[in-house]
This record gives C-alpha cells, sequence and structure tokens, in this order.
C-alpha cells in the first residue's frame, strides 16, 4: 500500500508529531509513504530525512494561492499515485483533487472536538461550514477522538464514515527519568521538597491559562511549598499579557515561564502534577504523554480527557478555578501510583495501537475499492 499524507508544514505541534510517528511506523511494516506539505521547512522534516521518507513541497505562497497551489497538489498526487492520500487537517483542498486522482482513496482527519468561531476571522468559518457541507466527498474520515466524531456528525459530517483511532504515545520516547527530575529541578531552581505543578502547550487563549493563574493563586495560602511552571510559548503579545496578569496576581516569584522545550519528555519528569486546563480538545497529546512518564493529571471535561486519565487522573469543569483547585489538592494528596498512570497509557494509548489501527482501516477502504470486503473495526476500548 503506499500512502501520501497531506499537511500545511511539519513544524512543532501535536497533529505534526503525530503524522511523523504514523508515516515511519507504517513504513516500517513495509508500505510506501511521501508527506506532501503547503510550506516546507519544518522542524519535523529532518525525521522523516532520517527514515528515508520523500518530503514533497508544494510551495503554497500564502492563502491567496490558489489556483498555482491547486495545480501543484494534482501533479503531485497524479505523479505520487498513491492508493491513499491521508489529509491531515487541511481537508477541504482534497475536494479539487477527486476529479483527477482515479482510485486513488481520499482520507480525511478530525482532530479537533470543539472549536470557538468567535475566534477565527470569516475566512476559517466559511471554510469549515462548507468542509461540513462536502465532507461527504471523502473515501473515509478519521476522528483521534469520540467527541471530535459526535461533533463532527452533529454538523454535518457523515457519520457512516467515520470512525475513532486516538492518537499514540511514543510510549519508549516517554517515559519515567529520576535523572531529568533531578537535572530540570536544579536547572528550575525548584528544591525536592517543593511540589511542581506545570501546564505544557502553547500560550493561546484556547488553552486557558487564566484560570491556571487564578487556581495557583487559590493555592497558594493552602500549599506553602507549591510553585508553578508555564512550558511552550506564543504571540509576544499574548506572551506579555500572561505575564503581565500573573505580575498582578502576585505571583511573579512563584511561577516560571520557560518558554518552548525540546526535551519535553525531561518537563514531564520534573513535575509533580500536570494541569491541561483548555476550553477545547479532541485527544491530547500533552496528557497522554505525561501520564506515560507517569505524571498524574488534573484535566478540563473537554475532549476526550476524561477518557484517557480514566480514574487516575481528576476532571474538573473548564474555566473554573475554583474547581481546578480543588483539583489539584486532592490529586496532591491523593497520588495515584506513577506505574498505574504509565499502564494505562501503554494497554490503551501506545504509538504501536496507533499503527495498526490506522493500517487496518486504510488496508480495508484499499480492498473495497477491488471490490472486497473487510470488517473495520472503528471504535476503541473506554
Amino acid at each position: 500500500m503506499k500512502v501520501v499524507f497531506l499537511i500545511r508544514a511539519l513544524n512543532f505541534g501535536g497533529a505534526e508529531r503525530q503524522l511523523v510517528a504514523l508515516a515511519r511506523g507504517l513504513q516500517r511494516r513495509g508500505h510506501e509513504v511521501a508527506v506532501a506539505v503547503f510550506y516546507s521547512g519544518g522542524a519535523l522534516e529532518s525525521e522523516l530525512k532520517e527514515a528515508g521518507i520523500p518530503i514533497r513541497s508544494l510551495e503554497k505562497r500564502g492563502r491567496w494561492d490558489v489556483f498555482g497551489f491547486a495545480a501543484r497538489l494534482i501533479r503531485t498526487v497524479r505523479h505520487e499515485r498513491p492508493d491513499v492520500l491521508h489529509s491531515y487537517i487541511s481537508n477541504l483542498v482534497t475536494v479539487v483533487l477527486k476529479p483527477f486522482v482515479g482510485s486513488t482513496k481520499i482520507v480525511w482527519g478530525v482532530r479537533s472536538a470543539y472549536m470557538d468561531f468567535s475566534r477565527y476571522d470569516w475566512l476559517f468559518r466559511a471554510s469549515h461550514a462548507l468542509a461540513c457541507r462536502v465532507s461527504h466527498s471523502a473515501d473515509l474520515i478519521i476522528a483521534n477522538s469520540h467527541a471530535g466524531r459526535r461533533g463532527h456528525v452533529a454538523d454535518g459530517y457523515p457519520e457512516e464514515k467515520i470512525v475513532v483511532i486516538p492518537n499514540g504515545i511514543d510510549t519508549v520516547r516517554f517515559c519515567p527519568s529520576p535523572d531529568a527530575r533531578r537535572r530540570i529541578r536544579a536547572e528550575w531552581g525548584v528544591t525536592n521538597e517543593e511540589e511542581l505543578i506545570g501546564i505544557v502547550g502553547r500560550l493561546d487563549p484556547m488553552k486557558d491559562h487564566e484560570t491556571f493563574l487564578q487556581a495557583a493563586v487559590l493555592l497558594l495560602p493552602l500549599r506553602k511549598k507549591v510553585r508553578f511552571v508555564c512550558v511552550g510559548d506564543g504571540q509576544a503579545e499574548y506572551r506579555k499579557t500572561l505575564h503581565d496578569r500573573a505580575r498582578a496576581l502576585g505571583l511573579s516569584d512563584r511561577i516560571l515561564w520557560v518558554g518552548m522545550r525540546l526535551n519535553v519528555v525531561e518537563v514531564y519528569s520534573a513535575l509533580d502534577l500536570l494541569v491541561n486546563c483548555s476550553s477545547g480538545e479532541g485527544f491530547s497529546n500533552v496528557i497522554g504523554e505525561a501520564m506515560a512518564c507517569g505524571i498524574p493529571c488534573v484535566v478540563t471535561d473537554v475532549g476526550d480527557s476524561g477518557l484517557v486519565i480514566g480514574s487516575l487522573g481528576k476532571l474538573v469543569p473548564p474555566r473554573d478555578p475554583i474547581a481546578l483547585k480543588n483539583g489539584i489538592e486532592e490529586l496532591l494528596d491523593r497520588r495515584p501510583s506513577p506505574k498505574e498512570i504509565r499502564r494505562r497509557i501503554v494497554n490503551l494509548f501506545s504509538l504501536e495501537t496507533l499503527i495498526l489501527q490506522t493500517e487496518r482501516e486504510l488496508l480495508a477502504l484499499c480492498l473495497q475499492s477491488e471490490g472486497k470486503t473487510s470488517v473495520r473495526s472503528g471504535d476503541t476500548p473506554a
């Protein structure tokens, strides 16, 4: 089977890392894989090149490069002649391909469960509405969360074409590291006696750092040895807004802003607890990665976050600083077993599970085109 993945760029990000891991996994299992990118030069391209996976640059020249880009996309796909074109996020552009790609199967990826459209411009909103109307043109739609499947079906996506394959966590890479814990905490000036609570992700309103900061203020009088760390970067203006807010709340000497870290595995090991207070998620890579490192998580009840943590974390309502503070306190006191936390990810959400389930769905799709039948799995254990 030959698969071509389609994505905007291979920058650092959850979807991008999942694509790279999946592409490499399918290649290891004997399939021919290539990746087409709108914009070349992303930091994750090197991982594909190391594996010998070709990258096809479509050389998009900005938002309004429409017709030239479409022509280059058609040429690339016709040259590659894949059995499957698997779009990651950028689904709408595949509609123009249908008349030109013969028997190639078109697969869409759904990686969100909730979108606050007030945060996006008119073009994004119009594109989403159009995607809902033409989603039936896809041969298969893979959602990375049950919440995403429900939300998109409600928006008009064809229910019979959507299957759920959760993200896969590289449990070999993401594992507990006592050495990293000591090293990173020393680098940050955090003693072993202090409780370090972290939030990991881009600085973006969707991640709701405001609620994290408010919960931190509520915790300070209750736990004298607590520290907080924000890992990730974002637009300079919003970053300054958050720094100013932390200062106004009196958190300056209790919170660390460490920016984007490439050694995120070591970051997780340094924490005593991870908070994910996002107002919208499908399947959160951060939660799965932290749990693979044995770190307990307090998460908001969005997307499939509750399904990921099971009984080993704490689920709280979004945008509720008091509930978040209470959840953090409860989990710090309860201290679930790191081995049990890690075991849940290894058993249910491993990278190997992602690769095998995706392979099965894509092969079934290809067999159907040959007039054969195949049983499709679609769902995963809760």
